[in-house]
């Protein structure tokens, strides 16, 4: 007898809400048959799947080891029974779409983005979402469909393709002792404090290595969680701050921040890679495609302005 495919997604719905009421409001059913559906999936499994614990449920042991597995194979079911790659019509398309990624890539692309889309697809929504922690369970829980960043291994089913190479500059204000120089060496640049944006408080940097192996260390005076902190703080100091070279393109044209001085690091590094990730759910749907094209095309040009010398951030 083949498997009813109602049982897996509602395998799916108890094992995401762990609560019986609110994935039978998920499902569209009543309290007394997500009971039933239960009961079924338990004899058919063996396990108990969900326990009470107080007042709450809980995933028993084997719950929990199937549960991204059983996600996975929900949206992969979809992908065959419900494939959508039928042409669009973008003047009439009605899509919110959800982005997470870091403040530098917010600051830096989503006006860009925000404008192209307004521009493409009037109707189209963007939502973007700050990311915390790298994590695949917002792409695999289908809450939003691109993660954006430096992004490691996230799962074998996860989609990952490169978007840009990046590298690590750094910026002084308007008036420092290391303003107007182009070639900055080890020990000028060791000889005054830095400012480095960590989400995680972490006193130390990419560069911090090599100047270790070149026989120097450098003074961090301070942290911040995000690089347009580290900037503003550069821009009324002597500290020197470390950013991605990307983010000094809102530098480059806008004219209110035409105080700061980039040059390159005294040593060198590896680039950074950012990249945009999905769940294959999403694979064949024409709109997500036309959305990673977008995003894809926007940054390309974007990025276009690396051609230009970082040092001159004035006009």
């Amino acid at each position: 007898m083949m498997p009813d495919m109602n049982l897996l997604k509602a395998l799916d719905v108890l094992l995401t809400e762990k609560s019986v009421a609110i994935a039978a409001n998920r499902l569209g059913l009543s309290t007394s048959a997500t009971s039933r559906t239960l009961a079924r999936l338990r004899l058919i499994t063996g396990d108990q799947l969900l326990v009470r614990a107080g007042r709450n449920m809980v995933l028993t042991p084997y719950a929990e080891s199937i549960k991204a597995r059983t996600r996975h194979t929900v949206f992969e079911v979809l992908d065959i029974l419900q494939p959508n790659i039928r042409p669009l019509d973008l003047s009439a398309l009605e899509r919110t779409f959800t982005i997470r990624a870091n403040d530098g890539f917010i600051e830096t692309f989503a006006s860009q983005l925000i404008i192209h889309f307004a521009k493409y697809a009037p109707r189209v929504r963007l939502r973007f979402m700050p990311k915390p922690q790298k994590s695949p369970e917002s792409l695999r829980e289908g809450n939003v469909d691109l993660e954006i960043g430096v992004l490691k291994n996230m799962g074998p089913e996860i989609r990952i393709k490169a978007l840009f190479y990046d590298r690590f500059v750094s910026v002084v204000r308007k008036g420092h002792p290391l303003d107007q120089c182009e070639s900055v060496t080890i020990q000028q640049y060791c000889q005054f404090s830095h400012i480095i944006a960590s989400r995680r408080g972490d006193f130390s940097g990419p560069i911090d290595e090599q100047l270790e192996s070149q026989g120097v260390t450098r003074h961090i005076a301070a942290t911040v969680p995000s690089f347009p902190a580290a900037l503003e703080v550069a821009r009324c100091s002597d500290l020197i701050a470390l950013v991605p070279a990307s983010f000094l393109l809102n530098e480059q044209l806008n004219s209110d921040h035409s105080n700061l001085w980039a040059f390159e690091l005294p040593v060198q590094t590896d680039d950074i890679t950012v990249s945009m990730m999905w769940h294959p759910r999403l694979q064949l749907d024409s709109a997500n495609i036309w959305l990673r094209e977008q995003v894809e095309n926007v940054c390309k040009e974007a990025m276009k302005l690396r051609e230009v010398s970082y040092h001159p951030i004035r006009q």
